[in-house]
């Protein structure tokens, strides 16, 4: 019977918190299993930033020379495994095939094999506040929140794997002017506002027009034609989408140093549920998966609750029923998306099963949206 990994996912970001990597991690029976679903999804494989690959708990064995590795890869070799002979084995072949390793759980005075280019080294910062003996750039694991990436950078890390950033943020109680701006678009595009006074909306800012025909104009979006102007953009694309296209403005907007991370995790939520969700709704349903995906991390990018943002929005009720109360026709497609985001499949799994999707639609739409996320902080 055939064998699925299942994919989780979590970025790597530097000591200013912009975007290093990439992490993927394989849930799966057997490195033979992990192998077949690497050889699934090539033609879905984020390109942009080079990827960290972990086996989760297996073992790295020889087995896994049997995939055709892509050139952003690095086999993730856990410090533990270093004595296997297999994995001893699979180091020696990684070198002779110039494949990239990361070193992860290293801990001080863990005895290394000579010779190994280790570029990248994962330690659990939760166990290790400094990154002593450190044999590459060395990124801190496990940190709970923001201030504990201070912390670690000041200690003398390069940087974090995880989702620290999620949480530590204290929010605003008012938009700002530039965010409210792009709110008053949304407004007037869903409620089918004149094309003119829209126009003169985005006329007030030159920087917002540009940035805005420069999403519609990503190769992501797949157009077959250049939009030149927001005229031309309600014509080809008509309000819903454009509506798309503002709510994906509104979500870039931030300011924050630590934006490229949550913007990733925004676009990358909105886009997977918009795939998964093609088997149970329209085109306008998964538009508005989309959205519900992109605002799950707006209060988070804006500096704001979510409950002010959405007094000032005019939203479909179930987007404001998932991202507020976390009920309704979209709110499982939400958890799905976040379920992506962890260590532990467990999760993943219950809400795959809930809403009956295969592991293959969630590995080939989490990679998908992945690199469309990347594609436009390009």
């Amino acid at each position: 019977m055939r064998q699925v990994a299942l994919f989780t996912r979590e970025p790597v970001v530097n000591k200013k918190r912009a975007i290093t990597a990439n992490r993927l991690i394989a849930h799966g029976p057997s490195v033979a299993s992990v192998v077949e679903t690497l050889g699934a999804v090539g033609d879905y494989w984020p390109e942009q930033y080079p990827v960290f690959l972990s086996l989760g708990r297996l073992v790295p064995t020889p087995e896994l020379m049997a995939w055709q590795a892509p050139p952003n890869v690095h086999i993730e070799i856990p410090a533990q495994t270093l004595g296997h002979p297999q994995t001893q084995a699979l180091l020696l072949q990684l070198q002779e095939a110039g494949i990239g390793m990361c070193l992860t759980w290293f801990t001080a005075g863990a005895a290394l094999p000579p010779e190994v280019n280790w570029r990248f080294v994962l330690i659990d910062g939760r166990k290790n506040p400094t990154p002593d003996g450190s044999p590459g750039l060395s990124l801190a694991w496990g940190l709970p929140d923001v201030a504990a990436f201070r912390q670690a950078v000041a200690a003398g890390y390069d940087g974090a794997s995880g989702w620290f950033f999620l949480h530590g943020t204290t929010p605003a109680k008012e938009l700002s002017p530039n965010h409210a701006q792009i709110i008053r678009l949304l407004n007037m595009v869903r409620s089918n506002g004149e094309i003119r006074d829209i126009e003169n909306v985005l006329k007030q800012d030159v920087a917002l027009s540009y940035k805005l025909l420069r999403y519609i104009n990503s190769a992501g979006f797949g157009l077959m034609v250049e939009i030149q102007s927001f005229r031309h953009a309600v014509s080809i694309l008509g309000y819903d989408k454009l509506h798309k296209w503002l709510s994906l403005l509104l979500v870039t907007a931030s300011r924050d140093p630590g934006a490229p991370a949550m913007v990733q995790t925004a676009i990358a939520r909105g886009r997977f549920m918009e795939q998964i969700g093609a088997g149970f709704f329209d085109e306008s349903g998964c538009g508005n998966l989309f959205i519900t995906g992109a605002f799950s991390m707006l209060g988070i990018l804006l500096g704001t609750s979510m409950e002010v943002l959405f007094e000032e929005m005019s939203l479909p009720e179930p987007i404001t029923d998932a991202l507020l109360h976390g009920e309704g026709d979209y709110a499982p497609f939400l958890h799905l998306a976040r379920a992506c985001e962890s260590f532990d499949p467990g999760a993943l799994i219950k809400a795959a099963n809930e809403l009956q999707v295969m592991p293959e639609q969630i590995n080939l739409a989490q990679l998908a949206a992945l690199g469309f996320a990347d594609s436009l902080q390009a």
